[in-house]
Protein backbone atom coordinates (compact mmCIF):
# COMPACT_ATOMS: atom_id res chain seq x y z
CA UNK A 1 0.00 0.00 0.00
CA UNK A 2 1.76 3.39 -0.78
CA UNK A 3 2.02 5.56 1.99
CA UNK A 4 0.89 9.13 1.35
CA UNK A 5 2.87 10.45 3.68
CA UNK A 6 5.78 9.65 2.47
CA UNK A 7 4.97 11.06 -1.04
CA UNK A 8 3.77 13.97 0.35
CA UNK A 9 7.34 14.54 2.04
CA UNK A 10 9.26 13.15 -1.18
CA UNK A 11 7.53 16.05 -2.93
CA UNK A 12 8.81 18.54 -0.45
CA UNK A 13 12.22 17.58 -0.84
CA UNK A 14 12.20 17.24 -4.55
CA UNK A 15 10.76 21.10 -4.69
CA UNK A 16 13.61 22.12 -2.23
CA UNK A 17 15.78 21.35 -5.38
CA UNK A 18 14.47 23.71 -7.43
CA UNK A 19 15.86 27.41 -7.47
CA UNK A 20 12.76 29.10 -8.16
CA UNK A 21 11.05 28.25 -5.22
CA UNK A 22 12.43 30.16 -2.05
CA UNK A 23 10.61 29.09 1.25
CA UNK A 24 6.93 27.42 2.48
CA UNK A 25 4.67 29.94 1.25
CA UNK A 26 6.26 29.44 -2.09
CA UNK A 27 6.13 26.03 -1.73
CA UNK A 28 2.67 25.30 -0.20
CA UNK A 29 1.33 28.15 -3.16
CA UNK A 30 3.65 25.48 -6.11
CA UNK A 31 2.04 22.86 -4.30
CA UNK A 32 -1.10 23.88 -4.02
CA UNK A 33 -2.12 24.82 -7.77
CA UNK A 34 -0.69 21.34 -8.72
CA UNK A 35 -2.72 19.29 -6.10
CA UNK A 36 -5.82 21.15 -7.21
CA UNK A 37 -5.43 20.73 -10.97
CA UNK A 38 -5.00 16.75 -10.16
CA UNK A 39 -7.95 17.20 -8.35
CA UNK A 40 -10.33 18.49 -10.17
CA UNK A 41 -9.19 16.39 -13.59
CA UNK A 42 -9.45 13.54 -11.20
CA UNK A 43 -13.34 14.82 -10.39
CA UNK A 44 -14.18 15.57 -13.75
CA UNK A 45 -12.90 11.52 -14.42
CA UNK A 46 -15.86 10.82 -11.76
CA UNK A 47 -18.56 13.18 -13.46
CA UNK A 48 -17.88 11.76 -17.10
CA UNK A 49 -19.19 8.45 -15.85
CA UNK A 50 -21.62 9.42 -13.53
CA UNK A 51 -23.13 12.50 -15.67
CA UNK A 52 -25.07 11.40 -19.41
CA UNK A 53 -23.18 14.52 -21.68
CA UNK A 54 -20.32 15.85 -19.16
CA UNK A 55 -17.53 18.22 -20.26
CA UNK A 56 -15.24 19.87 -18.36
CA UNK A 57 -14.79 23.11 -18.49
CA UNK A 58 -11.21 22.76 -18.94
CA UNK A 59 -9.87 23.02 -22.21
CA UNK A 60 -8.81 19.53 -23.60
CA UNK A 61 -5.27 20.11 -24.12
CA UNK A 62 -4.77 22.18 -20.41
CA UNK A 63 -6.63 18.96 -18.47
CA UNK A 64 -4.05 17.21 -16.25
CA UNK A 65 -4.85 14.04 -18.37
CA UNK A 66 -3.24 15.14 -21.25
CA UNK A 67 -0.20 16.76 -20.17
CA UNK A 68 0.88 15.63 -16.88
CA UNK A 69 -0.56 12.12 -16.23
CA UNK A 70 2.23 10.37 -18.58
CA UNK A 71 5.35 9.83 -16.35
CA UNK A 72 7.03 9.55 -19.92
CA UNK A 73 5.65 12.49 -21.26
CA UNK A 74 6.85 16.03 -21.75
CA UNK A 75 9.53 17.46 -19.06
CA UNK A 76 12.53 19.58 -18.98
CA UNK A 77 12.24 23.40 -20.83
CA UNK A 78 9.07 22.18 -23.12
CA UNK A 79 7.39 21.25 -19.67
CA UNK A 80 8.28 24.95 -18.18
CA UNK A 81 7.40 26.92 -21.34
CA UNK A 82 4.13 25.02 -21.56
CA UNK A 83 3.20 25.63 -17.93
CA UNK A 84 4.45 29.55 -17.97
CA UNK A 85 3.12 30.35 -21.22
CA UNK A 86 0.27 27.86 -22.27
CA UNK A 87 -1.29 26.11 -18.87
CA UNK A 88 -1.65 29.08 -16.64
CA UNK A 89 -2.40 31.64 -18.98
CA UNK A 90 -5.22 29.54 -20.50
CA UNK A 91 -6.43 29.01 -16.94
CA UNK A 92 -6.57 32.54 -16.30
CA UNK A 93 -8.54 33.29 -19.41
CA UNK A 94 -11.23 30.70 -18.79
CA UNK A 95 -14.13 31.36 -20.95
CA UNK A 96 -17.10 32.41 -18.20
CA UNK A 97 -19.46 33.70 -20.66
CA UNK A 98 -21.70 31.09 -20.20
CA UNK A 99 -22.05 31.87 -16.10
CA UNK A 100 -20.74 28.38 -16.09
CA UNK A 101 -20.03 27.88 -12.09
CA UNK A 102 -16.90 25.67 -12.43
CA UNK A 103 -15.11 27.78 -14.84
CA UNK A 104 -15.74 31.00 -13.07
CA UNK A 105 -14.13 29.06 -9.86
CA UNK A 106 -11.06 27.13 -11.76
CA UNK A 107 -10.64 30.90 -13.32
CA UNK A 108 -10.44 32.82 -9.87
CA UNK A 109 -8.14 29.81 -8.36
CA UNK A 110 -5.62 30.12 -11.22
CA UNK A 111 -5.50 34.62 -11.25
CA UNK A 112 -3.67 34.65 -8.51
CA UNK A 113 -1.21 31.86 -9.36
CA UNK A 114 2.24 31.80 -9.80
CA UNK A 115 4.59 29.13 -11.33
CA UNK A 116 8.23 29.51 -9.15
CA UNK A 117 9.61 26.31 -10.38
CA UNK A 118 12.93 27.25 -12.66
CA UNK A 119 13.76 23.66 -13.75
CA UNK A 120 11.23 21.78 -16.14
CA UNK A 121 12.73 18.62 -15.22
CA UNK A 122 11.95 19.11 -11.31
CA UNK A 123 8.55 20.26 -12.03
CA UNK A 124 8.02 16.38 -14.07
CA UNK A 125 9.79 14.37 -10.86
CA UNK A 126 6.34 16.19 -8.76
CA UNK A 127 4.05 15.46 -11.48
CA UNK A 128 5.10 11.85 -11.46
CA UNK A 129 4.97 11.91 -7.55
CA UNK A 130 1.78 13.24 -7.44
CA UNK A 131 0.05 11.27 -9.96
CA UNK A 132 0.73 7.88 -7.15
CA UNK A 133 -2.65 9.32 -5.40
CA UNK A 134 -6.24 8.88 -7.55
CA UNK A 135 -8.28 11.05 -5.41
CA UNK A 136 -11.72 9.30 -6.53
CA UNK A 137 -10.58 6.42 -4.69
CA UNK A 138 -12.17 7.43 -1.15
CA UNK A 139 -9.14 5.87 1.05
CA UNK A 140 -6.61 7.92 -0.77
CA UNK A 141 -9.01 10.89 -0.51
CA UNK A 142 -9.56 10.48 3.29
CA UNK A 143 -5.78 9.81 3.99
CA UNK A 144 -4.82 13.06 1.82
CA UNK A 145 -7.37 14.95 3.56
CA UNK A 146 -5.39 14.64 7.00
CA UNK A 147 -1.81 15.09 4.97
CA UNK A 148 -4.04 18.31 3.27
CA UNK A 149 -4.74 19.90 7.52
CA UNK A 150 -1.07 19.64 7.74
CA UNK A 151 -0.38 21.60 5.01
CA UNK A 152 -2.39 23.94 6.12
CA UNK A 153 -1.22 24.15 9.64
CA UNK A 154 2.56 24.35 7.93
CA UNK A 155 1.21 28.23 6.39
CA UNK A 156 0.91 29.26 10.12
CA UNK A 157 4.36 29.61 9.86
CA UNK A 158 4.73 30.49 6.69
CA UNK A 159 5.54 33.92 6.01
CA UNK A 160 1.87 36.29 6.76
CA UNK A 161 -0.09 33.23 6.02
CA UNK A 162 -0.50 32.42 9.82
CA UNK A 163 -3.98 34.52 10.04
CA UNK A 164 -5.46 32.14 7.62
CA UNK A 165 -5.46 28.91 9.95
CA UNK A 166 -7.81 28.42 13.34
CA UNK A 167 -6.42 25.39 14.95
CA UNK A 168 -8.95 22.51 14.53
CA UNK A 169 -9.62 22.21 17.84
CA UNK A 170 -11.87 25.30 17.93
CA UNK A 171 -13.00 24.76 14.34
CA UNK A 172 -14.68 21.68 15.67
CA UNK A 173 -15.44 23.32 19.41
CA UNK A 174 -17.37 25.83 17.67
CA UNK A 175 -19.11 23.92 14.75
CA UNK A 176 -20.40 20.88 17.44
CA UNK A 177 -21.87 23.87 19.45
CA UNK A 178 -23.23 25.49 16.72
CA UNK A 179 -24.72 22.35 15.24
CA UNK A 180 -25.68 23.41 11.79
CA UNK A 181 -28.16 21.17 10.06
CA UNK A 182 -29.09 20.35 6.49
CA UNK A 183 -30.96 23.08 5.03
CA UNK A 184 -29.76 25.80 7.12
CA UNK A 185 -27.35 28.13 5.41
CA UNK A 186 -23.78 28.74 6.93
CA UNK A 187 -21.61 31.28 5.84
CA UNK A 188 -17.57 32.00 6.54
CA UNK A 189 -17.35 35.58 5.47
CA UNK A 190 -13.34 35.76 5.92
CA UNK A 191 -13.25 31.36 5.34
CA UNK A 192 -9.37 31.45 4.61
CA UNK A 193 -8.35 27.62 3.77
CA UNK A 194 -11.87 26.53 5.15
CA UNK A 195 -11.53 25.02 8.74
CA UNK A 196 -15.13 26.20 9.54
CA UNK A 197 -16.47 25.06 6.87
CA UNK A 198 -15.10 21.93 6.56
CA UNK A 199 -16.14 21.13 9.53
CA UNK A 200 -19.69 22.29 9.16
CA UNK A 201 -19.86 19.74 6.45
CA UNK A 202 -18.89 16.87 8.49
CA UNK A 203 -21.20 17.69 11.30
CA UNK A 204 -24.19 18.20 8.58
CA UNK A 205 -22.78 14.90 6.59
CA UNK A 206 -22.72 12.44 9.82
CA UNK A 207 -26.17 13.91 11.52
CA UNK A 208 -28.27 14.57 8.27
CA UNK A 209 -27.17 13.39 4.92
CA UNK A 210 -28.41 10.36 3.75
CA UNK A 211 -28.18 10.09 -0.12
CA UNK A 212 -27.61 12.43 -3.29
CA UNK A 213 -30.26 14.71 -3.15
CA UNK A 214 -29.12 15.27 0.71
CA UNK A 215 -25.80 16.34 -0.16
CA UNK A 216 -26.91 18.50 -3.29
CA UNK A 217 -28.79 20.63 -0.34
CA UNK A 218 -25.63 20.86 1.62
CA UNK A 219 -23.33 22.08 -1.16
CA UNK A 220 -26.06 24.38 -2.32
CA UNK A 221 -25.89 25.99 1.31
CA UNK A 222 -22.10 26.15 2.30
CA UNK A 223 -20.72 29.55 1.84
CA UNK A 224 -17.62 31.19 2.00
CA UNK A 225 -15.76 34.20 0.88
CA UNK A 226 -12.09 34.85 0.83
CA UNK A 227 -10.16 37.45 -0.68
CA UNK A 228 -5.88 36.20 -1.25
CA UNK A 229 -5.05 33.89 -3.40
CA UNK A 230 -3.84 30.95 -1.46
CA UNK A 231 -6.08 30.36 0.73
CA UNK A 232 -8.81 30.76 -1.61
CA UNK A 233 -7.49 28.01 -3.78
CA UNK A 234 -6.59 26.39 -0.45
CA UNK A 235 -10.30 26.62 0.43
CA UNK A 236 -11.50 25.79 -2.46
CA UNK A 237 -9.45 22.13 -2.74
CA UNK A 238 -10.40 21.11 1.17
CA UNK A 239 -14.18 21.50 0.08
CA UNK A 240 -13.89 19.68 -2.78
CA UNK A 241 -11.64 16.83 -0.61
CA UNK A 242 -15.31 16.95 1.46
CA UNK A 243 -17.26 15.54 -1.63
CA UNK A 244 -18.51 19.18 -2.18
CA UNK A 245 -18.46 19.13 -6.01
CA UNK A 246 -19.12 23.16 -6.85
CA UNK A 247 -17.99 24.88 -3.68
CA UNK A 248 -20.10 28.36 -3.36
CA UNK A 249 -16.35 30.43 -2.41
CA UNK A 250 -16.03 33.97 -3.75
CA UNK A 251 -13.39 35.05 -4.17
CA UNK A 252 -13.70 38.95 -2.73
CA UNK A 253 -13.42 41.11 -0.14
CA UNK A 254 -16.30 40.84 2.10
CA UNK A 255 -16.13 44.03 3.34
CA UNK A 256 -15.78 45.61 -0.05
CA UNK A 257 -19.70 46.11 -0.65
CA UNK A 258 -22.52 48.04 0.84
CA UNK A 259 -23.23 47.12 4.26
CA UNK A 260 -27.24 48.20 3.61
CA UNK A 261 -26.95 46.29 0.17
CA UNK A 262 -27.25 42.99 2.26
CA UNK A 263 -30.73 41.95 2.25
CA UNK A 264 -32.92 39.30 3.13
CA UNK A 265 -31.66 36.89 -0.19
CA UNK A 266 -28.31 36.86 1.53
CA UNK A 267 -29.08 36.08 5.39
CA UNK A 268 -28.12 33.08 6.96
CA UNK A 269 -29.02 30.92 9.60
CA UNK A 270 -25.49 30.03 10.83
CA UNK A 271 -22.11 32.15 10.85
CA UNK A 272 -18.63 30.42 11.87
CA UNK A 273 -15.50 32.11 11.43
CA UNK A 274 -12.09 33.65 12.23
CA UNK A 275 -11.95 37.17 11.03
CA UNK A 276 -9.02 38.71 10.30
CA UNK A 277 -7.86 41.14 13.34
CA UNK A 278 -5.20 43.56 13.88
CA UNK A 279 -4.95 44.71 10.50
CA UNK A 280 -6.35 47.85 8.70
CA UNK A 281 -9.09 47.80 5.99
CA UNK A 282 -8.19 49.06 2.82
CA UNK A 283 -8.60 52.69 1.87
CA UNK A 284 -12.35 53.55 1.59
CA UNK A 285 -13.52 49.96 2.71
CA UNK A 286 -15.07 52.15 5.47
CA UNK A 287 -17.20 54.29 3.80
CA UNK A 288 -19.36 51.27 2.82
CA UNK A 289 -21.03 50.64 6.54
CA UNK A 290 -23.01 53.27 8.64
CA UNK A 291 -21.01 56.94 9.81
CA UNK A 292 -21.66 56.18 13.35
CA UNK A 293 -20.12 53.06 12.90
CA UNK A 294 -17.15 53.90 10.67
CA UNK A 295 -13.63 52.64 11.74
CA UNK A 296 -10.42 51.30 10.11
CA UNK A 297 -9.41 47.92 12.28
CA UNK A 298 -10.94 44.81 10.24
CA UNK A 299 -12.37 42.62 12.83
CA UNK A 300 -15.13 45.14 14.17
CA UNK A 301 -15.87 46.14 11.06
CA UNK A 302 -16.40 42.46 10.15
CA UNK A 303 -18.63 42.05 13.56
CA UNK A 304 -20.91 44.62 11.94
CA UNK A 305 -21.15 42.88 8.70
CA UNK A 306 -21.64 39.31 10.29
CA UNK A 307 -24.38 40.60 12.44
CA UNK A 308 -25.87 41.75 9.46
CA UNK A 309 -26.00 38.86 7.34
CA UNK A 310 -27.23 36.70 9.79
CA UNK A 311 -31.80 36.40 9.89
CA UNK A 312 -33.19 36.51 12.43
CA UNK A 313 -33.25 33.56 15.50
CA UNK A 314 -29.47 33.19 13.22
CA UNK A 315 -26.47 31.74 15.27
CA UNK A 316 -22.74 32.76 15.07
CA UNK A 317 -19.71 31.19 16.88
CA UNK A 318 -16.92 33.86 16.11
CA UNK A 319 -13.05 33.97 17.34
CA UNK A 320 -12.19 38.11 18.49
CA UNK A 321 -9.28 39.45 19.95
CA UNK A 322 -9.70 41.68 23.33
CA UNK A 323 -9.14 44.41 21.33
CA UNK A 324 -12.97 44.18 20.26
CA UNK A 325 -14.40 43.56 23.17
CA UNK A 326 -12.68 47.13 24.82
CA UNK A 327 -12.69 50.78 23.66
CA UNK A 328 -14.28 53.56 23.55
CA UNK A 329 -16.27 55.78 20.57
CA UNK A 330 -17.17 53.70 17.46
CA UNK A 331 -15.74 50.56 19.13
CA UNK A 332 -18.33 51.26 22.11
CA UNK A 333 -20.79 51.95 19.14
CA UNK A 334 -20.81 48.67 17.63
CA UNK A 335 -20.66 46.58 21.07
CA UNK A 336 -24.06 48.65 21.95
CA UNK A 337 -25.52 47.66 18.57
CA UNK A 338 -24.24 44.13 19.05
CA UNK A 339 -25.58 43.43 22.38
CA UNK A 340 -29.48 45.35 21.55
CA UNK A 341 -29.54 43.48 18.56
CA UNK A 342 -28.27 39.79 19.65
CA UNK A 343 -28.55 37.78 22.41
CA UNK A 344 -24.48 37.50 23.27
CA UNK A 345 -24.87 34.57 25.66
CA UNK A 346 -21.50 32.88 26.11
CA UNK A 347 -17.82 34.10 25.71
CA UNK A 348 -15.36 31.88 26.18
CA UNK A 349 -11.88 33.89 27.44
CA UNK A 350 -8.88 31.86 25.77
CA UNK A 351 -4.71 32.06 26.73
CA UNK A 352 -2.60 34.13 24.76
CA UNK A 353 -0.58 31.46 22.97
CA UNK A 354 -3.62 29.72 21.11
CA UNK A 355 -2.50 31.70 18.01
CA UNK A 356 0.94 31.18 18.35
CA UNK A 357 3.73 31.48 16.58
CA UNK A 358 1.69 33.87 14.52
CA UNK A 359 -0.02 35.65 16.73
CA UNK A 360 0.39 36.20 20.78
CA UNK A 361 -2.92 38.44 21.04
CA UNK A 362 -5.73 37.15 23.96
CA UNK A 363 -8.29 35.84 22.07
CA UNK A 364 -12.44 34.96 22.66
CA UNK A 365 -14.86 32.96 21.47
CA UNK A 366 -18.41 34.56 21.43
CA UNK A 367 -21.50 32.60 21.26
CA UNK A 368 -24.44 34.69 19.82
CA UNK A 369 -27.94 34.93 18.77
CA UNK A 370 -29.92 37.37 16.88
CA UNK A 371 -33.17 38.79 17.41
CA UNK A 372 -33.29 39.14 20.82
CA UNK A 373 -30.90 41.40 23.26
CA UNK A 374 -28.48 40.70 25.61
CA UNK A 375 -29.69 40.33 29.10
CA UNK A 376 -26.28 38.67 30.62
CA UNK A 377 -23.50 37.06 29.39
CA UNK A 378 -22.00 34.37 30.66
CA UNK A 379 -17.78 34.02 30.75
CA UNK A 380 -16.04 30.74 30.78
CA UNK A 381 -12.14 30.67 31.62
CA UNK A 382 -10.25 28.76 29.44
CA UNK A 383 -7.03 27.27 30.97
CA UNK A 384 -3.84 25.87 30.05
CA UNK A 385 -3.17 21.92 30.47
CA UNK A 386 -1.75 21.49 33.77
CA UNK A 387 2.10 21.79 33.80
CA UNK A 388 1.66 23.98 30.53
CA UNK A 389 3.16 27.24 30.51
CA UNK A 390 1.87 28.19 27.11
CA UNK A 391 0.40 26.72 23.70
CA UNK A 392 3.15 25.74 20.62
CA UNK A 393 3.54 24.92 17.32
CA UNK A 394 4.24 21.79 18.79
CA UNK A 395 2.06 21.69 21.37
CA UNK A 396 -1.46 22.78 20.14
CA UNK A 397 -4.69 22.81 21.99
CA UNK A 398 -6.52 19.70 21.91
CA UNK A 399 -10.38 19.48 21.41
CA UNK A 400 -10.64 17.49 24.52
CA UNK A 401 -9.88 20.52 27.06
CA UNK A 402 -12.85 21.78 25.60
CA UNK A 403 -14.72 18.47 27.40
CA UNK A 404 -15.01 20.56 30.69
CA UNK A 405 -16.87 23.04 29.24
CA UNK A 406 -19.41 20.92 26.76
CA UNK A 407 -20.07 19.27 30.69
CA UNK A 408 -21.10 22.88 31.77
CA UNK A 409 -22.80 24.12 28.67
CA UNK A 410 -26.34 23.22 29.38
CA UNK A 411 -26.11 23.52 33.36
CA UNK A 412 -24.73 26.11 34.05
CA UNK A 413 -23.12 27.40 37.34
CA UNK A 414 -20.66 29.94 38.62
CA UNK A 415 -17.28 28.22 39.52
CA UNK A 416 -14.00 29.16 39.37
CA UNK A 417 -13.98 29.07 35.89
CA UNK A 418 -17.29 30.34 34.70
CA UNK A 419 -19.25 33.74 36.07
CA UNK A 420 -22.27 35.70 34.63
CA UNK A 421 -22.71 39.45 34.21
CA UNK A 422 -25.84 41.37 33.97
CA UNK A 423 -26.59 43.73 30.89
CA UNK A 424 -27.05 46.65 33.48
CA UNK A 425 -23.20 46.39 34.03
CA UNK A 426 -22.38 46.57 30.43
CA UNK A 427 -25.11 49.85 29.93
CA UNK A 428 -22.93 51.21 32.75
CA UNK A 429 -19.28 50.86 31.90
CA UNK A 430 -19.46 51.92 27.90
CA UNK A 431 -20.21 47.94 27.01
CA UNK A 432 -17.21 47.13 28.27
CA UNK A 433 -16.98 43.15 27.89
CA UNK A 434 -13.03 42.28 29.53
CA UNK A 435 -14.88 41.40 32.40
CA UNK A 436 -12.07 39.37 34.81
CA UNK A 437 -12.71 36.43 36.46
CA UNK A 438 -13.86 37.63 39.59
CA UNK A 439 -12.85 34.33 41.26
CA UNK A 440 -9.47 34.38 40.89
CA UNK A 441 -6.91 37.20 42.56
CA UNK A 442 -5.14 39.02 40.39
CA UNK A 443 -1.44 37.85 40.95
CA UNK A 444 0.66 39.66 43.13
CA UNK A 445 4.08 40.67 41.40
CA UNK A 446 7.11 39.52 43.46
CA UNK A 447 10.23 41.17 43.46
CA UNK A 448 13.66 40.92 45.22
CA UNK A 449 14.87 43.40 47.44
CA UNK A 450 17.44 44.14 45.51
CA UNK A 451 14.94 45.15 42.84
CA UNK A 452 13.02 46.76 45.32
CA UNK A 453 15.67 49.27 46.71
CA UNK A 454 16.48 49.99 43.14
CA UNK A 455 13.05 50.86 42.66
CA UNK A 456 12.66 53.21 45.58
CA UNK A 457 16.18 54.80 44.84
CA UNK A 458 14.57 55.44 41.63
CA UNK A 459 11.53 57.04 43.28
CA UNK A 460 13.24 59.18 45.50
CA UNK A 461 15.81 60.42 42.46
CA UNK A 462 12.35 61.59 40.54
CA UNK A 463 10.88 63.33 43.69
CA UNK A 464 13.81 65.19 43.82
CA UNK A 465 14.08 66.28 40.38
CA UNK A 466 10.18 67.71 40.38
CA UNK A 467 11.38 69.47 44.17
CA UNK A 468 14.10 70.97 42.09
CA UNK A 469 11.53 72.01 39.15
CA UNK A 470 8.96 73.34 41.56
CA UNK A 471 11.32 75.38 43.31
CA UNK A 472 12.96 77.13 40.30
CA UNK A 473 9.39 77.92 38.92
CA UNK A 474 8.53 79.30 42.33
CA UNK A 475 11.41 81.66 42.12
CA UNK A 476 12.93 79.55 44.84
Amino acid sequence: MKNIGNIIKSLQNIMRKDQGVSGDAQRIEQLGWMITLKIIDDKDKELEIIQDRYESTIPSDLQWRNWAADSEGITGDELKDFVDFTLLPGLKNLDVSTGNKRAILIRDIFEGTNNYMKNGTIIRQVINQLNQIDFNVSEDRHVFGDIYENILKDLQSAGNYGEFYTPRAITEFITDIINPRLGEKVLDPACGTGGFLTCAVENIRKQDVKGVEDLKTLEATIFGKEFKPLPFMLCVTNLILHDIEIPNIEYTDSLNREYTGIGARERVDVILANPPFGASVADGVQTNFPLNYRTTESADLFLLLMIRYLKEGGRAGIVLPDGSLTGDGVKSRIRQHWLETCNLHTIVRLPNSVFQPYASVATNLLFFTKGEPTKEIWYWEHKLPENMKAYSKTKPIQKGEFDSLKKWWDNRKENDQAWKVPIKTFKENGFNLDIKNPYVAEEEQTYSSKELLSMLHESFSNSDKLLEKLKKELGG
